[in-house]
């Protein structure tokens, strides 16, 4: 009988102590396709992994110097996780359950080795190893084309912004990034944060237009007690407060103009003195700013070259429409855990008014509407009826899934005209959408032009009709 032949090709390396098993292994794989490397005990295999990229080890649990299971082990805590068959001697099944269970081998073989069944394991450790590194494949791919923490964007200016974020983060260089009031300027701040060494230390937020004048130098600097009035105990600023981490300035332009030379000072000494205070205090904080207008003329201009070392710029929601439908369903997901809900996504009536609405309230706006609706929907497809948004057109009305019906059969009495049908429609989809006869166009199928002149048509047709006209 011929030999079965493995259709699977892969790098395997095999330990063992004894030459004999060692060649035994390496001939039961001669007729494939296979890159074959071996070693005699856990460190030369080691040594061997540097440099030989396994798609499996093929290893004998008792061996001088280090054994099986340290092998595992060592290769378990340093996030290796390549495929690894134990061998196991006779009456050893315990240890060999051991090395599956505790240090994640893929399986076990006893010996002497059939060489069929040893075939077989192997050809599933191989696609086993494939399937890992696909799945990893695939969240990178994600990760570097649709999502970044909780950024989406698949639209050529997110990509862009997403490059710039990877290439600024583990830099200690200052960064403004400015983009209109809902784009997502703090989200791009916490990126750089988490994808940056000081992810593991604090990340601490301030707006400096919603704190006061007399206020904002306490937040940045801190006060001693008895600094002013109301300091009533001593207390640490932002910059303490984020030491060893990132401070974000959200609305820097805002920051009175008292206070700008202050923070230019801390931000080239990297020293502050709380108010009230005698002494200096050492601190290590990132600094990044953002604003939702052009800064230029707001602050200084050794502070606004100091802050603007790089920049980052957010484009607006209406200049990458095609970053919509991700959004819709990322934020979906989320809604869903939050409100217990069971959305699916939005139907094609739905994406439609999101696509041609202009959104100036950009990505927060968009998470507004969305989550009014996913409410209302509870699951399944969020409909028109759904929304509550009269900038969109769309606001609870008569072909809302929730209301009776009635308001929309007034109009289909017997007896009516054409024309009052007709009529009462236009009125009822004018009111319907707040008076907008561009969205109401587009509700009823016509272009703005037609419904313009059939309006005036209707209002010519309602006079010649009047009694005495």
């Amino acid at each position: 009988m011929v030999p079965r032949q493995s259709a699977i090709s892969g790098r395997v390396l095999i330990v063992d102590d004894e030459e004999r098993q060692r060649s035994a292994l390496a001939a039961m794989l001669s007729d494939g396709d296979f890159d074959i490397e071996v070693a005699g005990d856990g460190l030369e295999a080691l040594e061997r992994l540097t440099a030989f990229h396994a798609d499996v080890i093929v290893a004998d649990l008792v061996m001088p110097r280090m054994d099986g299971f340290e092998l595992l082990r060592q290769l378990k805590a340093c996030g290796d996780l390549t495929p690894a068959i134990a061998l196991t001697g006779f009456g050893s099944m315990d240890k060999a359950l051991s090395a599956v269970h505790d240090l994640k081998a893929f399986w076990f073989l006893e010996k002497p080795v059939e060489p069929r069944a040893f075939k077989i394991l192997l050809d599933r450790a191989i696609l086993h190893k494939r399937s890992l590194q696909k799945a990893d494949g695939l969240t990178r791919d994600l990760s570097l084309r649709g999502v970044l923490g909780d950024m989406v964007g698949i639209s050529p200016a997110m990509q862009q912004t997403f490059s710039l974020i990877r290439q600024v983060a583990p830099t200690s260089a200052p960064v403004l990034i400015r983009g209109e009031s809902g784009t997502g300027k703090e989200l791009v701040a916490r990126e750089i944060h988490r994808c940056s060494p000081r992810s593991d230390g604090p990340f601490v937020a301030i707006n400096a237009a919603a704190l006061p004048e007399t206020l904002i130098e306490s937040e940045l600097f801190g006060h001693e007690k008895g600094a002013f009035t109301g300091a009533m105990e001593r207390f640490a600023g932002c910059f303490e407060q984020a030491h060893g981490g990132t401070l974000f300035l959200d609305e820097i332009g805002e920051m009175p103009q008292s206070t700008q030379p202050k923070l230019l000072r801390v931000l080239e000494d990297l020293r502050v003195r709380r108010l009230g205070g005698k002494r200096e205090i050492a601190v290590d904080a990132r600094v990044l700013a953002a604003s939702s207008q052009e800064i230029g003329s707001h602050l200084r201009e050794e502070l606004y070259y100091r802050l603007s070392v790089f920049q980052i710029v957010i484009p607006p929601l209406r200049d990458r429409r095609e970053d919509i439908p991700p959004i819709v369903d990322v934020m979906l997901q989320n809604l869903n855990k939050k409100h217990g809900t069971r959305v699916i996504g939005v139907d094609a009536a739905v994406l439609g008014l999101l696509f041609r609405y202009d959104w100036p309230g950009n990505v927060r706006e968009l998470r507004n509407v969305l989550e009014r609706a996913a409410i209302m929907a509870g699951e399944g497809l969020i409909h028109p009826g759904d929304l509550d948004c009269p900038a969109l057109g769309l606001s609870p009305g008569p072909y809302s899934r929730h209301s009776s019906g009635q308001e929309g059969t007034r109009m289909l009495q017997p007896g009516h005209s054409l024309m009052q049908v007709e009529e009462s429609y236009i009125k009822l989809t004018l009111e319907y959408v707040r008076g907008n006869r561009k969205h109401a166009a587009e509700m009823l199928g016509i272009s703005l032009r037609t419904l313009q002149n059939r309006i005036a048509e209707l209002r010519e047709e309602a006079k010649a009709a009047a009694p005495g006209m």
